[in-house]
């Protein structure tokens, strides 16, 4: 299990944490997020589910670029 808060770019109201979460959501092995206003986004997932990678892959398609 990993844990990890990124930064995005991108989030600008409360429909934005919405739809970020709508992208995360089916993701296969995200055991939790959860996102707020200032662009943080608080995961847990199954690393033998899936990849840091692919989350982050996930989050910019959608538009919501990690700044790291």
């Amino acid at each position: 299990m990993q844990t990890e808060t990124l930064q995005v770019s991108g989030v600008r109201c409360e429909r934005c944490v919405m739809r970020l979460g709508a992208v995360l959501q089916p993701l296969e092995g995200i055991e939790a997020a959860n996102a707020n206003l200032m662009g943080q986004v608080m995961l847990q997932w199954n690393d033998e589910r899936i990849e840091r990678d692919e989350i982050v892959a996930a989050l910019s398609n959608a538009g919501f670029v990690p700044v790291e």
